[in-house]
């Protein structure tokens, strides 16, 4: 019976590789952008450095990181190479990834001067009228197209090299020192711009419009395929430290949503 049982071993190894073998056991090694504030950047000052200080402390593990921009490309040179073993800050369905569960809900959102209110919908005529922002290829540009609103619009550039340009910074300032009179801008730039930053900003949540292109989005972490229980230690983390994220998504100005959909006041 002896050689029926060393049979057995043989056979699951392959899958225990599959399965765990890639995960180190003495490091959180985290993929991230070297320079992607609020997210991230290789000084630790981004929201998604301080979540991933938090779980190397759940995990009692230290945390290493694998630099590289999130540009094509990004996910087959980190975690598909074996190189780290979780992504901070993925949209919840991304196929590259297996994902965990979400750890905050986030959207799109207009955002214009405090002291400058702007009408509360898009199809408003008086939107015509304003000086609008946002970043290209983007899906706020659907909402400007159904809404004739284009040819009023300013487009920043989205694929850029962020250790040199910051275009949803340089959009939300331009709003800010009065260039502009709205921004439709991803929640967490703008929301960090208003808070950290101290622009005179209000944020108001876009709506998802029926056939349109989805404004708010659900964050997750991402990890290779075929590694469940490294799946379900990460979701784990995340469920009994929900109270400490949401408090670090606070203090870098991240608009959340609540079940609804609302915008949570901040």
């Amino acid at each position: 019976m002896r050689w029926l049982a060393l049979l057995a071993l043989l056979l699951a190894a392959p899958a225990a590789a599959q399965t765990g073998d890639l995960v180190a056991t003495d490091a959180l090694r985290v993929c991230a952008d070297p320079a992607n504030l609020p997210f991230s950047n290789d000084r630790g000052q981004g929201f998604e450095n301080r979540i991933a200080t938090l779980l190397g402390q759940a995990l009692d593990r230290r945390v290493d990181y694998v630099f590289f921009p999130q540009v094509q490309g990004f996910v087959r040179n980190t975690l598909r190479a074996g190189r780290c073993d979780l992504v901070m800050g993925t949209v919840a369905g991304d196929e590259l990834m297996q994902n965990t569960n979400p750890y905050y809900h986030t959207s799109y959102v207009i955002a214009f001067r405090s002291d400058r209110p702007v009408p509360e919908r898009l199809d408003d005529p008086a939107m015509k009228a304003l000086r609008l922002g946002a970043i290209a290829r983007t899906p706020p540009i659907d909402l400007l197209l159904r809404n004739g609103l284009i040819e009023h619009t300013r487009f920043f550039p989205l694929a850029v090299d962020t250790r040199h340009e910051s275009p949803g910074a340089d959009l939300l300032r331009a709003v800010a020192d009065g260039e502009l009179d709205a921004a439709l801008v991803w929640g967490p730039i703008a929301g960090y711009q208003a808070k950290v930053k101290g622009l005179p900003l209000t944020l108001r949540a876009l709506p998802s419009e029926p056939g349109a292109a989805r404004m708010d989005f659900r964050i997750t972490m991402g990890v290779r395929g075929l590694e469940p229980e490294w799946r379900r230690r990460i979701n784990a983390v995340i469920r009994s430290h929900q109270a400490e994220i949401d408090g670090i998504l606070r203090d870098y100005g991240v608009p959340l949503l609540d079940a609804e959909g609302r915008l949570q006041p901040p």
